[in-house]
């Protein structure tokens, strides 16, 4: 059974409890086993988080390397790209070296290589994996009844969107499950019925992928958990 999330009053203290959570994470990784993996998330929720979370204190960037759970096939400088989102938000603000920062290249023509080549360079097990949550329940770039929730061998794989920019690529199932620490960070009364489904409802990650997720820990606005019954 997941563990109740954690219910922000607002926008504000939901960045607020995120960034916090992922500073303390990375610390702990560090302190265990001298570096950490972290691996974020796009989309707009998480982009307070991470503000917050370049102005965290005692966060030892120096040992820390980032990775990404999905990108689109857009350049690195397109608005639409995760990278582009982390960089302003969070990496250029705290100084991490180039060859810390492991962008997707989705932008390669040829996206199974570029997947293979991303898939060599993860570690094992990412330390600390963010992710977030659309309104069908998507997570990554994992959406309803893809082929890439039955991939089993490959940890990154080419992916198909139903909304624009089509083309990703994702993360599978196998690197949520060896992930140390997992968040899902999402928001908003349009989630709200999902996010219950999601917690609360039978296993169906085929339909559900975010449930891969949901022994994860969550952070949520009021909003997205207002379809949650009192256990």
């Amino acid at each position: 059974m997941p563990s109740d999330p954690i219910v922000a009053a607002n926008a504000d203290e939901l960045a607020r409890l995120a960034a916090a959570w992922m500073a303390e994470e990375v610390r702990r990784a560090v302190a265990r086993r001298g570096g950490c993996a972290l691996a974020l998330s796009g989309g707009s929720t998480p982009r307070p988080a991470y503000e917050r979370l370049a102005a965290e204190p005692a966060v030892p960037w120096n040992a820390v390397d980032v990775y990404f759970g999905d990108e689109r096939a857009v350049p690195p400088s397109d608005p639409a790209s995760n990278y582009r989102m982390a960089r302003e938000a969070l990496l250029d603000r705290v100084g991490l070296p180039p060859d810390r920062v492991h962008r997707m290249e989705a932008d390669d023509p040829d996206r199974d290589a570029a997947a293979a080549r991303y898939a060599a360079l993860l570690p094992d097990r990412l330390d600390v994996l963010v992710l977030g949550m659309g309104p069908d329940g998507h997570t990554a770039s994992l959406f309803p009844r893809s082929a890439a929730l039955r991939e089993t061998e490959r940890k990154v794989v080419p992916a198909q969107s139903p909304v624009p920019p089509a083309h990703r690529l994702t993360i599978t199932p196998s690197v949520i499950a060896s992930a140390r620490r997992v968040a899902v960070i999402t928001a908003g009364a349009a989630k709200a019925p999902v996010v219950a489904q999601v917690l609360r409802g039978p296993w169906r990650p085929e339909d559900l992928p975010a449930q891969l997720a949901r022994e994860g820990t969550w952070l949520i606005d009021r909003p997205a958990a207002a379809a949650l019954a009192p256990r």
